[in-house]
């Protein structure tokens, strides 16, 4: 006769639910590091002329043991852990319509002196990248990455059980961007990341002699009688012939071998991530759907002159510049429209993947909602929209979604719960609202943070938007959660992550986040042949954005891999 004790009750029921398919459990396994960072990074390698620095490889980096909940962590937890899920995180994947209109590269320049004490602001900055054509194959080669580990997580070798996007998946809130995006992860049809004349680029990196400006990187050189540009003068970028062809040339992506969740982005609801749709679409619209692109400032624009009229009005600041020699004309394209957030969510309705919406639902299409929920095994997961619909960068709440969430909460799905977003608990301090709409008080970051420590199921909050890897212990309450912010797909390193949940079997859980590197080579080796070999060239050119050379967006070692200790609920 077996004993009954509490421990084999657990233990049974635990077997029980694994032959129901709740559960997975595992023996005790060696963590398998092969396809990610606990075997090797990528990093910046010595700077040459300009600067100028060549990926290498470095070592694996272990699991770090984070203890701000669990002091003194059982030490023989390997032996006993049996594994609960496990999932992949993209963030920030920011897919770009490199030639669109709507692109505001001149912008850029008044964050370029990468200086201590600059002014910055999410109005200007990222404005331009110098590798920002090659985003959607860096997405797919992501996929390639994620699905190379899908069969066996490192530690717990559960499968892979879904992917979670965690917003600004588009960079300008254009169909066409969203589109490519669904259609890289979905996999199953071709992709032509290209837009206006499909016979030619038509942007700021092309060699058109009378548009042609030396704030931007030319990769095919400068034409006749202009200087060569800043870029390969003063930072060291190299000559790359033919890129521009290669970067709009159709391709079949791999697509996810899993269902994939998605969140929704500042970016996704607003151009270039601050300016909404909903007051601005009409004007926004033509601009992005037009013939005429501005390519540089006007002469004796000052920063100041500048960002005032960003935050008063942008659209006339934009009407107003569309003529003179700093314009030029190209191919409109009625796909590089710009969507609203019930736009944005239809989208995801035709798709080749699975499952059809990508979390969203129908009353989600039907209200213009995008915050959900589902339930995978025993983790509920809670995905919120907070993205601030009257404008800029940072994110709130509404007070419909926080009643929402608090009901939720409090009569949870499933055994744990793990709430995912776009902003972090830290930028969501946007309190604005617009005349004419919702004049409810927008719900703010430490709000949300407060409500997720009275209840004890919340174990992690997992999130973007920062383009930075961090992890925070949100300690109080009844006990508090995880906060996982993980860096972008557009900014080097350009890293997703792995997450895993593991009940250790001592009235704790693990949940272990290891960073991944997107599948392409340190080196294209001077081939452009597909898009793994166009993905490494991108992560080479990220590390050298002249804006990015003092920023660290890995984050501490303790804000990568990590082991981090949480009470069971």
């Amino acid at each position: 006769m077996v004993q009954i004790t509490r421990r084999n009750l657990i233990r049974s029921g635990l077997a029980a639910a694994a032959v129901s398919g709740i559960l997975r459990p595992v023996p005790a396994l060696a963590v398998v590091p092969t396809g990610t960072t606990l075997a090797r990074t990528w990093q910046r390698g010595a700077p040459g002329a300009g600067g100028y620095r060549k990926i290498v490889a470095g070592g694996g980096e272990p699991h770090v043991v984070r203890t701000e909940f669990v002091t003194t962590p059982a030490a023989d937890r390997a032996t006993r852990r049996t594994g609960v899920l496990a999932f992949a995180q993209l963030s920030d994947v920011h897919v770009v319509d490199a030639q669109s209109p709507m692109r505001l590269e001149w912008l850029d320049r008044f964050d370029d002196t990468d200086a201590v004490g600059d002014p910055t602001t999410t109005l200007t900055s990222s404005s331009y990248r110098a590798h920002e054509m090659l985003s959607a194959q860096v997405a797919d080669s992501m996929v390639r990455a994620i699905n190379a580990v899908a069969g066996a997580a490192p530690v717990t070798r559960l499968p892979l059980d879904f992917a979670i996007q965690t917003g600004d998946n588009a960079d300008n809130a254009q169909y066409n961007e969203t589109r490519w995006n669904i259609d890289i992860l979905s996999g199953g049809k071709v992709v032509t990341p290209d837009s206006g004349n499909r016979t030619k680029w038509e942007g700021v990196a092309d060699q058109d002699l009378l548009s042609y400006d030396p704030h931007y990187w030319h990769p095919d050189g400068q034409p006749v009688l202009r200087p060569v540009d800043i870029p390969r003068k003063q930072y060291g970028f190299p000559k790359v012939p033919g890129l521009l062809t290669a970067a709009r040339r159709p391709f079949t992506p791999a697509g996810l071998r899993m269902p994939w969740f998605t969140a929704f982005g500042n970016h996704d609801g607003g151009v270039q991530g601050n300016f909404p749709p909903k007051t601005l679409g009409v004007g926004m619209n033509a601009i992005a759907t037009g013939s005429l692109k501005i390519i540089s400032p006007p002469a004796g624009l000052s920063q100041a002159d500048l960002l005032h009229a960003l935050r008063t009005d942008p659209l006339g600041l934009l009407n107003s510049l569309e003529v003179g020699t700093h314009v030029r004309v190209v191919s409109a394209d009625k796909d590089r429209r710009i969507l609203t957030r019930a736009q944005v969510v239809e989208e995801h309705f035709t798709t080749t993947g699975a499952p059809v919406g990508h979390g969203f639902t129908a009353q989600n299409r039907a209200q213009g909602t995008a915050y959900y929920t589902y339930v995978r095994g025993q983790v509920q997961v809670i995905v919120l929209d907070t993205v601030n619909p009257n404008g800029y960068a940072d994110g709130s709440l509404d007070q419909a979604q926080m009643t929402w969430l608090t009901d939720e909460l409090a009569t949870p799905r499933a055994a744990y719960q793990v709430i995912c977003s776009h902003h972090t608990s830290e930028t969501m301090g946007n309190p604005l609202v617009a005349t004419g709409g919702d004049l409810s008080p927008r719900v703010l970051g430490p709000a949300v943070v407060t409500l997720l420590q009275a209840h004890p199921r919340v174990i992690a909050w997992i999130n973007g938007h920062s383009h930075r890897n961090q992890v925070w212990a949100r300690t109080g309450g009844a006990r508090g959660f995880w906060e996982i912010n993980t860096a972008s797909h557009i900014d080097f390193p350009q890293q997703s992550r792995l997450v895993e949940i593991a009940d250790n079997d001592d009235g704790t859980l693990s949940i272990f986040a290891t960073m991944v590197d997107h599948a392409a080579p340190a080196s294209y080796g001077g081939s452009l042949a597909n898009t793994l070999k166009l993905a490494s060239l991108s992560r080479e050119l990220s590390a050298n954005d002249w804006q990015e050379r003092t920023a660290n967006r890995n984050g501490a070692v303790a804000d990568r891999n990590v082991e981090l200790l949480i009470q069971k609920p």
